[in-house]
């Protein structure tokens, strides 16, 4: 099977046989009005010197005498010779040769039209006669008295004089054509080469291929892909880049300041350094951003950005921290157990079996009564799963973890994502809990923790003994953390939690806590359920 030919070669033929075309139908049209103007010379130069005969005072006065043709042969030979033209007749009205470039044709009849100019008319024609085919111009000569015609005066070139003149033409006339065909061919295999260089040598078939394969890989797939230019606009975002930035249209053309992003996930898209892995949050969702500052030589083009959904995967490790927490507290509280299960099995085999009952009866009733406080006050197993291990690892970390009095949440929280409620309500419990244990020394380390079902929406309230937080702090952007090292892996989780809180349309409120309560800081979360959203 035979390669198609490359664009760049297919233009190059088309270019050429354009320029060819063009350069002949130009070098026609230049020669028929060359031709023409060569015609219309020729007639008003007969025309012209015909009728300046004609009007000669001395032709008049000859014509009176006896043998006209004595005077006016020489007087015609003169002006043909002066003028150029290749005969001049002068004639009676009947067409009798006064004068002729062949001394023995005269006193023969004229050989063309006169009636035109015996009308008074003078006319100009191609006629053939005695020296061929020529340019004739025929003009009456009127008596000054009695106003009649009293003689003809033809004036003639010869066809082949006005031929010789009009190739004469054609010499600069097929230089410019020549030139302008060598100059269209230059040109021609300019753009060819600069064309190939562009497109590789691809084939239009291939170059088609390659866009609809283009556009089909950029609408499917799952990962955003925006191209931004050096001047900071936006050339290129597919549909996954749409929705993962929320924007209504296609910004193509404008600038990614105006595109109503975070302020730090603007500057990651349009940073003339290549970012790495950065996590970036949004009112929705969380997004994994690369980009890469593109070159083409020594000049920059501009970035390719890839985005990935990372909320999933962010609620998966929030569940799975949640998993190992509570695995911890099992294992701890499994240690423990086996720490007092020793104990009493020491006190039987020292003889004081009912001390070893009480023991055991009491860890029984202990552990039991914190089940069934928390499985009792709260149905969701999710949310009480992971109280129970909050209230472990609480306990573990030496701090009171208290489910207030008022906790009850026995309906289901519908139309809410257990994966949300498990990122609002543990990452809150953890923070409280680091606040409470960073400042032990200070004052008693405890956390309160309230989850209830009111009418139309969940509350959740956590109240911790910690420092508190400063009036302004904008604690749910990313990378905020009363800790060192806020911006290198802390400050996510309250972003993750103002997110949630965002997405399921609910409301956070931040607060001090009371003096009495151990100060700290109080967040109250609100979101509604399925009936009133």
């Amino acid at each position: 099977m035979t390669k198609p030919w490359p664009l760049a070669r297919q233009l190059l033929v088309l270019q050429l046989v354009l320029v060819a075309l063009l350069v002949g139908i130009s070098a026609f049209f230049a020669y028929a009005d060359a031709e023409q103007a060569t015609e219309d010379n020729a007639r008003e130069e007969v025309l012209a010197v015909a009728a300046t005969i004609a009007d000669s005072p001395s032709l008049t006065a000859a014509l009176a005498e006896p043998d006209p043709s004595a005077l006016l042969q020489p007087f015609a030979e003169q002006v043909r010779a002066d003028t150029g033209v290749d005969f001049i007749t002068i004639m009676s009205p009947e067409g009798i040769r006064y004068t002729h470039p062949d001394p023995d044709r005269i006193g023969e009849q004229f050989i063309g039209n006169t009636e035109k100019a015996l009308a008074g008319h003078p006319f100009t024609e191609i006629y053939t006669g005695t020296l061929g085919p020529s340019m004739r111009a025929v003009v009456p000569v009127f008596d000054s008295e009695s106003g009649e015609i009293v003689a003809l005066v033809a004036v003639g070139i010869v066809i082949e004089a006005i031929s010789d003149e009009l190739n004469e033409r054609l010499v600069p006339l097929g230089a410019v054509a020549l030139g302008a065909f060598v100059v269209g061919v230059a040109g021609s295999f300019f753009v060819s080469a600069r064309l190939s260089r562009q497109t590789r040598g691809v084939a239009p078939a291939e170059l088609r291929d390659m866009f609809e394969y283009y556009q089909a890989i950029l609408h499917s797939v799952r990962e955003g892909l925006v191209l931004v230019g050096r001047d900071g606009t936006v050339a290129l975002a597919n549909d996954a880049a749409r929705d993962l930035l929320r924007l209504p249209d296609d910004p193509k053309g404008r600038p990614v300041a105006a595109l109503g992003l975070d302020d730090a996930l603007a500057a990651a898209i349009a940073s003339p350094e290549p970012r790495a892995d950065e996590l970036h949050l949004t009112d929705t969702r969380l997004l994994l951003v690369n980009t890469m500052p593109v070159r083409s030589g020594d000049r920059g083009m501009g970035n390719v950005v890839t985005l990935r959904d990372h909320t999933d995967l962010q609620h998966l490790t929030g569940e799975l921290d949640s998993v190992r927490g509570f695995a911890e507290s099992l294992r701890s509280q499994a240690h423990e157990s086996a720490n007092r299960l020793h104990a009493v099995i020491s006190l039987i085999e020292l003889g004081s079996v009912d001390r070893a009952v009480a023991l055991a009866t009491a860890e029984l009733e202990a552990a039991q009564q914190l089940t069934d406080r928390v499985v009792g006050a709260v149905t969701e197993p999710v949310l009480a799963a992971l109280l129970l291990g909050k209230l472990s690892e609480a306990s573990e970390r030496g701090v009171e973890l208290e489910l207030t009095s008022d906790t009850a949440m026995q309906d289901p929280a519908e139309g809410l994502d257990a994966r949300d409620l498990i990122t609002i309500v543990g990452n809150l419990i953890d923070n409280a809990l680091d606040a409470a244990v960073e400042h032990a020394a200070e004052r008693s380390p405890k956390v309160q923790v309230t989850v209830r079902t009111d009418p139309g929406e969940l509350f959740v309230r956590v109240a911790d003994s910690g420092p508190g937080v400063a009036a302004g702090a904008d604690i749910f952007r990313r990378g905020w953390s009363t800790k060192s090292g806020g911006e290198g892996g802390r400050g996510l989780g309250l972003a993750l939690v103002g997110q949630a809180v965002r997405r399921n349309g609910g409301r956070i409120r931040v607060a001090a806590g009371s003096p009495a309560n151990g100060g700290g800081a109080v967040f109250t979360v609100r979101l509604p359920l399925s009936s009133d959203r």
